[in-house]
């Protein structure tokens, strides 16, 4: 499928980018070692592989999925083949004393962390939630240290568009994980990038289209929500380019352009349904919409349930930077850079971590209790909380 055209685009984004600087970035990962963790999810199988075919000296990817690895693997060696540098994968969870001990016996060049909870829906309960602060916040700063420790010479962490004036916990999340990749960065250079969503990418409501096509049921999608859309190659790019080309505190952000647009779920809906050759039947309710499906494929159609957004944690739109953060506009062609500065607030980040252990300590915390440290660390956070959750939808 063209995602290109399903999202509303002719032209790939950073194209005028990399070529000026292949020369560059093939030379910094053909004399690197790499470490990728989290490696096996959508985006970090696009950074892997646009290591790969560069050849690095090593290339080490830890995941949480076996599965997924194993897919990478067959998926590199179907399509690149081999290198002659150390690949390896290993199925580890970044946050265990097993990981500690891999930490402690290797050493790398570059560390690219990729592993997070990325879902608004992952702040229904206060469980989930504790978790996303674990994997976001506190495991991250923990493979900082690590790598610090090991002698790595760059550290490079993904952030999230919905890191900015963020609405919902995840974005909130992301928000704080940056404070702390600002603290390290005293220690050692760190660099991230924040972007749209990445069209297909697993678990996302795109990926969900297929699922929901392979599995004869109906399409649903917002109508009112507006998002920008990148490719998993584009995001694999951008990550990379940030990552080796990126100085310290460095984000970096699609420019906006005729190139990069909002569209709405709905509008892709109907357009991926054309891509299958199928039109798009608007139903009234979820009801109608799942019994239609046999009757409605028969004659070259399929039933779609949109909805207006009313869920926690939904924004409007989506948005790369702040009014008060400093821009770079001028270093790329499609690549803008915030140049954040070494401002720490060391008191704010030790109380967050503080609490965090008395929360865990005690062994019961409640959703409001986050919520309250949140804006304690994010004066400003405006937390969209409606009661409904993307688990009450089909």
């Amino acid at each position: 499928m063209d995602i290109l055209k399903l999202i509303g685009r002719r032209e790939k984004l950073f194209q005028e980018d990399l070529r000026a600087h292949e020369q560059e970035l093939s030379g910094m990962v053909q004399a690197g070692r790499f470490l990728v963790i989290g490696g096996a999810g959508s985006i970090g199988q696009a950074v892997v592989k646009e290591l790969f075919k560069r050849e690095p000296l090593a290339l080490h990817v830890v995941d949480l999925s076996e599965n997924n690895l194993v897919e990478l693997v067959r998926d590199i060696r179907s399509s690149l083949g081999y290198i002659p540098g150390d690949f390896r994968t290993l199925p580890l969870d970044c946050g265990s004393v097993v990981f500690d001990a891999f930490m402690r016996d290797e050493r790398y060049d570059y560390v690219l962390n990729f592993s997070a909870l990325k879902h608004v829906r992952s702040e229904k309960d206060p469980y989930t939630l504790m978790r996303m602060i674990d994997v976001n916040i506190l495991n991250t700063d923990k493979t900082i240290q690590q790598s610090i420790r090991s002698g790595a010479g760059k550290y490079f962490c993904v952030s999230t568009d919905k890191a900015t004036n963020p609405v919902n916990m995840m974005g909130a999340s992301k928000s704080i994980m940056e404070m702390f990749l600002m603290k390290r960065s005293l220690e050692i250079p760190i660099s991230t990038a924040r972007f749209a969503n990445v069209a297909f990418s697993d678990g996302s409501l795109l990926h969900g289209f297929n699922m929901r096509i392979q599995k004869n049921q109906p399409l649903s999608a917002p109508r009112d929500v507006r998002r920008y859309f990148v490719t998993p190659e584009e995001s694999g790019e951008l990550c990379l380019m940030s990552c080796l080309l990126g100085q310290n505190r460095d984000i970096f952000f699609p420019k906006l352009s005729e190139k990069l647009h909002l569209i709405t779920f709905s509008e892709i809906a109907v357009r991926y349904l054309e891509m299958l050759g199928y039109e798009a039947e608007v139903c009234a309710t979820e009801d109608e919409a799942r019994a239609s499906v046999e009757e409605l494929a028969a004659n070259g159609k399929w039933p779609c349930y949109f909805f207006d957004s009313d869920t926690t944690g939904e924004k409007d739109f989506e948005e790369f930077f702040t009014k008060n953060e400093t821009l770079d506009m001028d270093r790329f062609s499609s690549i803008g850079v915030i140049k954040k500065e070494s401002v720490v607030d060391k008191e704010r980040l030790e109380r967050f971590r503080e609490t965090i252990t008395r929360l865990k300590g005690r062994g019961s915390w409640t959703k409001q209790e986050l919520v309250d440290l949140f804006r304690y660390m994010l004066p400003e956070f405006v937390h969209k909380e409606t009661g409904k959750y993307l688990d009450s939808r089909m």
